[in-house]
């Protein structure tokens, strides 16, 4: 059985999820169409109005983090 976690995610969901990797910055955060999409897919809640990644989504975010240098190049 594997656990490999792969999503198909677009350039600004990867970012809004590497935004939300740091506690501090989910004030930073205003598109709630990213958050809504990565809520959708279990890799952010929604914890008193404020988004907070999942252990899905920083599971997602270290395997895709190959992806976000690709995006940056």
């Amino acid at each position: 059985m594997s656990n490999d976690i792969d999503f198909d995610l677009s350039p600004d969901q990867w970012e809004a999820l590497r935004t939300l990797r740091n506690p501090l910055s989910n004030g930073r955060l205003s598109k709630s169409y990213l958050v809504e999409g990565l809520v959708e897919l279990g890799l952010v809640v929604v914890n008193d109005g404020v988004p907070v990644m999942t252990p899905t989504g920083r599971k997602a975010l270290v395997r895709g983090s190959c992806r976000l240098l690709d995006l940056a190049a």
